[in-house]
């Protein structure tokens, strides 16, 4: 059954996934249409600060939190009725099991089957891989948090390319792409009423709205987005082990991790993972190798981001544990072959063609890292790592249709 208990609890407790400064992929995940134009961030010297997640998170003014809207998140977060061919949930990519993530490099939308590593196009199938990795949603309700600075809810930045903000916003994306949720029977128009003129035909989902909004036609597009955003504000991990050590117990971590920290920010990984989120929210290029699979439909080009910058915003270290594998595109299955990628373009290696030297962050020449640093750093890496979090999969789902999608 739904553990309200859980949701209650959690919603006052929170998109590399993934590792050290990003490049190369949710529902929050991915890359849908519309992408944002963005240019890298011209790297600031600035002191890397450090903080505990708040306790508190930051919710908008015109959605305040309450059980039942939880709920009601939850039950739409795991029901495919919200994708065109009604096979495709928010679950199918971000489902508890990984973190709310997905262990597998660039995600697999519509026209398909299984879970995370086991998940394969049906034949035939025109679909295209969605091009970047699902990053988590645990903690996106944190999302832009720097220092002491954190924006709005209204304003927190959302996806590989920022290009909408709030989680809100953030929940109608996905239903909107073609390789994502829609799939290929409605246009990117027509999709979200589709979804609502759904929801008003089920009477479970007229009644389940009406206690979250109160309204006499709460059914809404707006509503969706709301709904699906209070549960996931609820999905939060503020008491990783680094947490408790910066929020007074020294002895949460242990000495070689405490070492791993200190060279963590010795070797220049602190320039852009810092604040309580490790990241400092901005777009660098790295040049990070460009995904394998480019002999399948609409895959075989560069996801050179806006203005063909091949810049990306740096990922959370936040929960490595369960978001492998990392990287925009999964390029690195485990954490040492992404600092080893850092070690080489550190030393000038090129590891993709589109993206010359030349272009690389500047950041990138500090990087100094050796074999025995990479241990110390994946040490204190995991100390970020918090398991507490809501993995409850609700029983059934109002429309009657397979819980999650096509996943099992």
């Amino acid at each position: 059954m739904l553990n309200i208990g859980t949701l209650q609890s959690t919603w006052t407790t929170s998109l590399v996934r993934l590792i050290l400064v990003a490049t190369s992929p949710l529902l929050l995940n991915c890359g849908g249409p519309n992408q944002k134009e963005v240019v890298p961030e011209q790297s600031k010297r600035e002191t890397p600060t450090f903080a505990a997640l708040p306790t508190e998170v930051p919710v908008p003014l015109d959605n305040l939190p309450n059980t039942d809207k939880e709920i009601l998140g939850k039950l739409l977060f795991y029901d495919p009725i919200l994708s065109g061919d009604k096979d495709v949930s928010c679950a199918s990519c971000h489902h508890p099991e990984m973190g709310y993530a997905e262990f597998l490099d660039i995600s697999i939308g519509p026209n398909s089957n299984g879970l995370g590593s086991r998940r394969q196009f049906k034949t035939p199938n025109q679909i295209p891989f969605v091009k970047r990795n699902a990053q988590t949603i645990l903690n996106t309700a944190f999302n832009g948090m720097q220092g002491n600075h954190s924006p709005s809810a209204e304003n927190a930045p959302m996806f590989w390319d920022d290009r909408v903000q709030s989680l809100e916003n953030q929940a109608l994306e996905p239903i909107k792409a073609l390789e994502e949720m829609r799939g290929e029977h409605y246009s990117e128009d027509e999709i979200l009423q589709e979804v609502i003129n759904r929801l008003q035909s089920i009477p479970e989902y007229q009644e389940l709205f009406k206690r979250a909004f109160g309204e006499d036609n709460p059914i809404s597009i707006s509503n969706l987005g709301k709904a699906i955003a209070a549960f996931e504000r609820t999905l939060v991990t503020n008491d990783s082990r680094f947490d408790q050590y910066m929020n007074g117990d020294k002895s949460a971590i242990s000495l070689l991790e405490k070492d791993g920290f200190e060279q963590f920010k010795k070797v220049g990984c602190a320039n852009c993972h810092n604040g309580p989120m490790f990241s400092d929210y901005k777009f660098h290029v790295l040049g990070v190798p460009e995904n394998k699979k480019l002999d399948f439909p609409d895959l075989g080009r560069a996801d050179k981001m806006g203005k063909d910058s091949f810049a990306f915003r740096t990922p959370t270290l936040r929960n490595l544990r369960f978001t492998a594998p990392y990287m925009h595109n999964g390029s690195f299955m485990d954490l040492r072959r992404v600092l080893e990628f850092y070690e080489d373009i550190a030393h000038g290696k090129v590891r993709n063609k589109n993206v010359p030297k030349s272009k690389f962050d500047p950041l990138v020449s500090e990087l100094k890292l050796s074999v025995k640093e990479m241990s110390q750093i994946i040490s204190f890496l995991n100390t970020l790592n918090d398991t507490n979090f809501d993995k409850t999969i609700p029983e059934r789902v109002p429309s009657g249709l397979s819980v999650g999608g096509n996943i099992h």
